[in-house]
């Protein structure tokens, strides 16, 4: 039994065949997915699909590359969607310095502000972050101790660091915050030797498995529209690195997006 933590089905990729992508992700045993939001309307479509579908899960925010037209209004309005019931987590939230669609103090502001909502509502936050790891990094410690120093539970399960790709001491440096570590395809690419030595040293309580579909398909379906059902391929793989079964892996990571996301 496994989730998908991490999945945009709200995507126009799956308008033509959303039902069959959810069977065939049940028929390979994937219990839950979350499909988190990368602004306001991709967040109120993935709460849709999250109270259409028993199996689906939603988190709300804003991506930085999404984040230009940030105001007022759109803390507000991600508030009110962080109050449903099916809403898990804040996200997909971070930095993103590779494509810089946003400017970097933009980013951070609103990267800020979602992290303070994340709290508010006592919801753990889905991090995005491509090439931004040491700022990303402060600003997760400044808000961790913030939890700490008000005595709030959410300290204990922050969040994850979604489709990761540094490397072990960084991911570690989350892991002492209470971050889980999130792997997707690339770690079973035959070119990634160095992710999947950090998959390997780090310990698998600390991990979950995620998809990013339709995006990051997992070896060796590369190149193709990702799906759920494929997050057995990243499970496969984790099993592999650290000699383990699947059934273990998927035990260890379904038991922690349960301690994580609380379904």
């Amino acid at each position: 039994m496994l989730v998908d933590t991490h999945c945009h089905l709200d995507f126009e990729s799956f308008d033509d065949d959303r039902e069959a992508v959810l069977a065939r992700a049940q028929e390979a045993g994937v219990l839950r997915m979350i499909n988190p939001g990368i602004d306001l309307a991709s967040s109120q479509a993935a709460l849709r699909l999250a109270e259409r579908y028993p199996s689906v899960y939603a988190a709300v925010g804003v991506h930085p590359n999404d984040a230009a037209g940030w105001d007022d209004a759109s803390l507000e309005e991600l508030r009110a969607l962080a109050g449903r019931d099916k809403v898990l987590a804040i996200g997909e939230i971070g930095l993103d310095y590779y494509r810089d669609t946003t400017p970097r103090d933009l980013q951070k502001r609103i990267f800020k502000e979602q992290l303070d909502l994340a709290a508010e509502m006592g919801l753990p936050v889905i991090i995005h972050n491509r090439e931004a790891t040491d700022d990303l990094l402060e600003i997760l410690e400044d808000w961790h101790k913030k939890l700490e120093n008000s005595s709030l539970a959410l300290s204990a399960r922050p969040g994850v660091l979604h489709s990761y790709s540094g490397d072990a001491t960084q991911a570690r440096r989350a892991i002492s915050l209470g971050f889980r570590i999130g792997f997707t395809g690339p770690v079973t690419f035959r070119n990634a030797p160095d992710l999947q030595e950090v998959a390997a040293e780090l310990s698998l309580e600390n991990l979950l498995v995620e998809t990013d579909a339709p995006f990051l398909a997992p070896h060796p379906k590369r190149g193709r529209r990702n799906e759920p059902a494929n997050v057995r391929l990243i499970a496969e793989k984790l099993a592999e690195l650290h000699g383990e079964s699947i059934e273990t892996v998927a035990q260890i990571t379904t038991a922690n997006a349960g301690q994580l996301f609380l379904w």
